[in-house]
């Protein structure tokens, strides 16, 4: 009796099909980023180099415990608060002569900040402290600097700092990008961002 051969399967569709899926996936599939926190590290500086003197009224601190809890200035705040006593801090213009701001409104109380270029916001955290603590003590910091530059650029311009810094970063902005990039400059000069963090504590 003879041997029948064995039918042979064609792989070639299968072949197809599988690098047909292998396409469909890559072109639907969203691939998640991850997300941060912008920060302009300092610049480098020589061992030698002696660091300045920074007076302490100059020196706002906020710690954060491992509990989430505020101690603003060694006083216990609370989160919501945080963002208007950081622009009260920036704001107070108690400097005179060449320390003076010339457009601050705030109090002016001799033991704050004598303007926002000398003003610096120290902020340390406990390892212990919730990641969405740390994020949210960050965003009310730095919309006290933005608040305090949307109020100059609007006042120096008639448009915020906000609405400034979107036009230079929309592609499709018509206008004059390089006065647009004088002017957020001119407005950073005045309302530099020192947010200082340091070491957690355990």
């Amino acid at each position: 009796m003879a041997k029948r051969s064995a039918p042979e399967v064609n792989a070639g569709s299968m072949a197809d099909i599988a690098f047909l899926l292998l396409i469909f996936f890559l072109v639907t599939t969203t691939i998640e980023t991850d997300s941060g926190i912008s920060r302009k590290l300092p610049p480098w500086q020589p061992e030698d180099v002696e660091p300045p003197i920074i007076k302490q009224r100059n020196i706002f601190t906020v710690q954060v415990n491992s509990n989430n809890e505020l101690l603003v200035e060694d006083e216990e705040m609370e989160l919501s608060e945080l963002r208007e006593a950081a622009v009260e801090f920036l704001d107070n213009g108690a400097g005179t002569g060449d320390e003076a701001c010339s457009f601050c409104q705030g109090p002016k109380d001799p033991n704050s900040s004598v303007n926002p270029q000398k003003a610096i916001i120290s902020l340390q955290n406990n390892r212990g402290t919730e990641y969405g603590t740390y994020i949210a003590v960050q965003n009310e910091l730095v919309a006290a600097y933005n608040q305090l530059r949307d109020r100059e650029a609007q006042r120096m311009y008639g448009m915020t700092f906000t609405q400034m810094e979107k036009n230079f970063n929309d592609p499709q902005f018509t206008g004059d990008k390089d006065a647009l990039k004088e002017k957020i400059n001119v407005i950073q000069d005045m309302i530099p961002q020192k947010l200082s963090e340091a070491e957690p504590k355990s």
